[in-house]
């Protein structure tokens, strides 16, 4: 009678295990296709997140010298480009904002030129740039008789003459920009080799420097 018993229960386990779930007799199959989820997950979540929200970029090279140097590491606003987007419009920065952009220079083959590049904002579509006597001057309907965007907007950042003879308008749909180094040929920007930036290949305005921690700032 026993032996009966035993029998029975052996057979309503294995009946048992026969109708569990694959997941219930496998938990260790259950456990890495859980880990292969949440890897999948977080890879996404980070895609979207550089891709529309926040993204992270080093400083490399002495163009944006004393505001920014050499390994600090700032983060990126994605979200007014974003919003741009979904209105079907390209973003426009404000005058002074410091921007990361897609270097108009950069190739492949030359490893010495970043992909991206930081510069900070200095004019726009239809208005004239003048750099004269060390002094960088904007001409446009709203002031005739010009302005200096360093004084005026920048709050004396940077905080040295600008080398340089330019007498240029602004093409539509771009901006011109220039390093804070700008001192000889430390910065290559709008005024010289790297010309008026389209505003497409605008990746979006720096927020705050998070390196090195005893230089955190924002912007």
């Amino acid at each position: 009678m026993i032996s009966r018993l035993l029998i029975i229960a052996q057979s309503v386990r294995i009946i048992m295990r026969m109708d569990a779930t694959f997941f219930d007799r496998h938990p260790f199959a259950r456990d890495l296709i859980g880990l292969a989820i949440f890897v999948v997950a977080v890879a996404i979540g980070t895609l979207l997140m550089n891709a529309f929200v926040l993204r992270s970029f080093n400083v490399d090279g002495p163009s944006m010298e004393p505001t920014m140097y050499t390994g600090d590491r700032v983060i990126v606003n994605r979200l007014p480009i974003t919003a741009a987007q979904l209105q079907n419009k390209p973003y426009t920065p404000k005058r002074g904002q410091v921007v990361v952009f897609k270097n108009p220079n950069y190739t492949h083959t030359a490893s010495q030129e970043n992909q991206n590049i930081v510069k900070r904002v200095i004019a726009f579509a239809g208005e004239r740039v003048t750099v004269k006597d060390g002094v960088v001057t904007i001409y446009n309907e709203e002031h005739p008789n010009g302005f200096n965007p360093d004084t005026d907007i920048n709050h004396d950042e940077p905080s040295q003459p600008t080398s340089g003879d330019v007498d240029t308008v602004v093409p539509e749909g771009t901006i011109f920009v220039m390093g804070d180094h700008r001192q000889g040929n430390f910065s290559c920007d709008s005024r010289n080799c790297m010309g008026p930036i389209p505003l497409f290949d605008i990746i979006g305005p720096v927020s705050m420097r998070i390196y090195p921690f005893n230089k955190i700032r924002g912007f």
